[in-house]
C-alpha cells in the first residue's frame, strides 16, 4: 500500500470521527479487523490492498493524534482561513488540513511537501476544484508561519 493510500484512509477515518462520538481505538480495531476489511475492499478499491505493519501504525499515530490534537488543528485552520468562517468549510476538507497539519507539526520524518502535495491531491478527490488552491494556500500559509 502506498503512503497516500494510507492518508487516504486516515482522511475518511478522521471524518468519520468528526461525525460520531465512537473512539478512534475503537474504530482503527474495527477496521483493521481482517473480516471487516474485507468488506470494505467489496465496495471500494482504496481497500484493495490491507495496510501492513508499517502502515497500520502510520494509520494509527495519524488518526489517534488527529483526534487528540483536534481543537489544536481546528484553531489552526481557522487562523489561516482567511476570509473563510470556519463552519463553511466542508468536513472532508478540515479532515484533508487536519492531517496535513499533524504531519507537518509531529511527524518531523515526513517532509511538508509531501503532506501538502497529498493533501491537495486528496482535496482534488473529493471537493470542488477551487477548493484545491485553498487548501493549498491554507497549508502553505500555516507551514510558513507554524514551522521554522
Amino acid at each position: 500500500m502506498k503512503r497516500s493510500s494510507a492518508r487516504e484512509i486516515a482522511v475518511r477515518l478522521c471524518f468519520a470521527l468528526s461525525e460520531s462520538s465512537t473512539d478512534p481505538s475503537e474504530m482503527l480495531e474495527q477496521l483493521f479487523d481482517d473480516e471487516y476489511y474485507a468488506s470494505l475492499q467489496a465496495e471500494d478499491e482504496l481497500y484493495n490492498e490491507k495496510p501492513d505493519k508499517k502502515q497500520s501504525k502510520y494509520i494509527t499515530e495519524l488518526v489517534k493524534g488527529i483526534h487528540e490534537h483536534s481543537a489544536e488543528l481546528d484553531g489552526y485552520i481557522e487562523k489561516y482561513s482567511v476570509g473563510w468562517k470556519f463552519g463553511r468549510i466542508s468536513r472532508t476538507a478540515v479532515a484533508i488540513m487536519k492531517l496535513a497539519m499533524y504531519e507537518i507539526m509531529y511527524m518531523p520524518d515526513i517532509p511538508n511537501g509531501a503532506a501538502i502535495n497529498d493533501a491537495v491531491e486528496l482535496t482534488g478527490r473529493y471537493e470542488e476544484p477551487q477548493m484545491k488552491a485553498f487548501v493549498n494556500g491554507v497549508l502553505g500559509s500555516f507551514t510558513r508561519s507554524e514551522t521554522i
